[in-house]
């Protein structure tokens, strides 16, 4: 049985140990008003995906030349065989607006064979001399080298993508003796983060390895961005063209884009920053769409100062303290944010009392927050929760807003949540004791509960795979899981039962996450895309699809109508709810991207992953404002406090670190020339507050109270 130890600073440890077991069924949830408690119904719900959301083309498929219209031909022969039906149907309905038929054989009569479509579809086939290719890399390498040093750091940009294709056409024209004399001569010279991808390329040493391959066909599929002034795209130019040297140029213009800007070149620290993305840099027009990243306004509420713990005026002055927190909370409630998006701009659930209830007691929380990092770099008090002895090994942790309750998904596929409060988990009465309630009282949710049912911990079971990710919701009233099984199950906290079945992705679902709002949660998984879901919905109303690998991470944006993802392409993406278009591409994490985090404000997102660096993004400004290094394994998970005055950070080298956030925005220079072009320069100084080191304990969740509390969850490995 799993066994929660909870550590409190340097107190005693208290081990509860707990091995009820409740065997949950899947119900289905009726439709309903989002305000609503969802109730269970005795039939299970097996949802699948559905063509509930579809784009409209940009225009008609205009083919007039023989050639092109083979190429289409050899499209639809390649979709046929892969048994995409539907993609065929609807290009046979554009290409015949367009007066174009399809639905017959090409002119000849005959379909394309294998050969015919390869080579339509190809991008590598070359009939150049492959020893060529040797002479005009070493004619790029000894453009950069000679180069001015204001342009040396930005042309070597060049060196990677131009290697990577010229070594794919060798393989792809059946030249791999000269691909591995190229790759081993070359393949040195490159930046050290580039050594994972270049792995992966040298293990593709025949042209039939390059089908099916996942990274293979996503750089065939995309065009290198690389970041460029004007000035050293011009003395490019001129050199390649007084070289004539054409295989160089080709490269270029097929398989690399060169985004051009105006001003002075990029230092070698501004491009360092930004490199890494699978397929380069983000492009400049990809970051242009105006961002709403503002709060929105809180309703107004009269929030009560006196309370039992209150304090009167002569004691110690401490309610004059709380008045003035309290007057400095409803002085930025009230204040209208101007970057903050409509209300109506994405339907939100409607306010009811308990929502208002809940808000009141976070205003009263906040008046006795603790103030973090500032002026004295106060670091916050930490309490950790380890596991130990648990059957299945723990892939997923959530704590709710509240720190009330813990829930955790094991590798065993089970689910398990435990009260962090005195207060027991209790199961809703039967339909017959709930029928005979008082419905008007005030007190009807409490009363609805059966106290004889209290128990401290409660499991969950469903899924048929490991458990990556769980979220509870703001209400406390509802959880959703994502599985290897390629599922997304939202379970009742009032019945303990499974609701619905999500049956969207196709592979495994690394991440969930509910929105600040509830009503709302988004998922991500393998295939390449993040869902966003409704409750009450059983088909996704959105999807964010242009990474180029694995989606590793989403995290919903403060204000609902914004998530971030990050993924294996070593790139962040911001989408917007409203259209699913994505608004904000930043690049510069060398490995993949594992964890995310809003700042309380909305205007920061910070990322962490493989790479074991901390990036900071301004979502205004879009660039990248701060690096924490410190951490020497992957980071698991990031928080800010209630305040946004630190960062804490956690991973697998099992420490738990503690940033001044705080200190960062003020170092930001807002007229640094950098950051008007889009890169700002980063700082070698040391925010690091404070580090508490565990002993075999890989950190997997962090949580702030609204105290300021910071509530870390860790696994203790045995080193045996």
């Amino acid at each position: 049985m799993a066994e929660l130890q909870h550590f409190s600073g340097a107190g005693s440890v208290e081990t509860v140990n707990y091995s009820s077991t409740l065997s949950s069924t899947e119900q289905d949830l009726s439709s309903q008003d989002s305000s609503q408690v969802p109730e269970a119904a005795s039939a299970e719900v097996e949802v699948h995906d559905s063509s509930d959301i579809t784009e409209e083309t940009s225009g008609p498929i205009k083919l007039v030349a023989e050639k092109d219209q083979k190429t289409l031909f050899a499209v639809l022969q390649f979709l046929r065989k892969n048994n995409l039906g539907e993609t065929v149907n609807a290009l046979e309905q554009e290409a015949e607006k367009a007066g174009v038929k399809l639905k017959g054989d090409p002119a000849s009569g005959s379909q394309l064979s294998t050969d015919e479509v390869s080579s339509l579809l190809s991008a590598y086939s070359n009939e150049a001399d492959p020893s060529s290719y040797e002479d005009n890399y070493r004619l790029l390498q000894q453009c950069i080298e000679t180069s001015l040093d204001a342009h040396k750091c930005e042309l070597a940009q060049l060196s990677y993508p131009v290697f990577i294709h010229m070594y794919l056409v060798l393989i792809y024209n059946h030249h791999e003796t000269k691909a591995k004399s190229f790759f081993h001569r070359f393949s040195g010279v490159l930046e050290d983060f580039h050594q994972d991808d270049l792995s992966q390329l040298s293990a593709v040493t025949m042209k039939s390895q390059m089908e099916g391959n996942n990274f293979i066909f996503s750089l065939r599929s995309n065009k290198y961005v690389v970041r460029i002034s004007q000035d050293s795209n011009d003395m490019l130019k001129r050199y390649l063209e007084e070289k004539n040297k054409p295989l160089v140029q080709d490269i270029i213009q097929s398989h690399i884009t060169l985004d051009v800007f105006e001003g002075l070149p990029r230092t070698r620290t501004q491009i360092k920053a930004s490199a890494g993305g699978l397929c380069g840099e983000a492009r400049q027009d990809e970051n242009k769409v105006k961002v709403f990243y503002g709060l929105l306004k809180e309703p107004d509420i009269d929030i009560p100062l006196e309370d039992d713990d209150d304090l009167d005026d002569s004691q110690d002055g401490s309610s004059k303290s709380k008045k003035r927190k309290k007057k400095e909370f409803l002085s930025k409630k009230n204040k209208a944010d101007p970057n903050a998006p409509a209300l109506t701009r994405i339907p939100l659930p409607e306010i009811k009392d308990a929502d208002k209830l809940e808000k009141i007691n976070i205003a009263k929380e906040s008046l006795k927050r603790v103030r973090l990092g500032g002026m004295e770099r106060v670091a916050p008090s930490v309490c950790c929760y380890t596991f130990t002895n648990a059957f299945g090994t723990v892939t997923a942790v959530d704590i709710s807003d509240d720190s009330s309750l813990l829930a955790a998904g094991f590798q065993d596929s089970h689910i398990r949540v435990w009260s962090l409060t005195p207060r027991t988990l209790r199961t809703v009465k039967s339909a017959a004791e709930l029928s005979l309630l008082d419905k008007e009282g005030d007190d009807i949710f409490e009363r609805m509960m059966d106290d004889c049912t209290g128990v401290e911990s409660k499991t969950l079971f469903g899924h048929s795979g490991t458990v990556y990710a769980l979220s509870i919701s703001p209400c406390r009233t509802l959880l959703v899981s994502s599985s290897e099984d390629g599922t997304v199950r939202l379970w009742s906290l009032l019945t303990w039962t499974n609701l619905v079945v999500y049956k969207g992705h196709v592979w495994p679902v690394w991440g969930t996450q509910f929105g600040p709002h509830g009503h709302y949660f988004v998922s991500c998984g393998q295939d390449k895309v993040a869902r966003l879901w409704v409750t009450d919905h059983h088909q996704p109303v959105r999807m964010f699809a242009g990474h180029l690998s694995d989606v590793d991470c989403v995290a919903f944006h403060h204000n609902s109508n914004y998530i971030a993802t990050g993924s294996s392409d070593r790139s962040v993406r911001v989408w917007d709810v409203l259209n699913g278009n994505c608004v904000r591409v930043f690049t510069g994490h060398k490995k993949p991207v594992l964890c995310l985090a809003w700042s309380p404000d909305g205007k920061y997102l910070a990322s962490a992953g493989v790479d074991t660096d901390i990036l900071i993004w301004d979502i205004a400004t879009k660039v990248m404002v701060g690096m924490f290094k410190g951490h020497t394994a992957a980071v698991e998970t990031l928080a800010f406090s209630r305040d946004g005055e630190v960062l804490a950070s956690g991973g697998l080298d099992n420490t738990v670190k503690v940033w001044d956030f705080q200190q960062v925005i003020w170092d930001i220079d807002t007229d640094d020339i950098g950051m008007q072009r889009g890169h700002a320069t980063i700082t070698d100084h040391n925010y690091l507050l404070s580090d508490f080191p565990t002993k075999e304990s890989p950190i997997f969740h962090l949580h702030f109270t609204r105290r300021n509390l910071l509530l870390s969850v860790a696994s203790f490995l045995n080193p045996s």
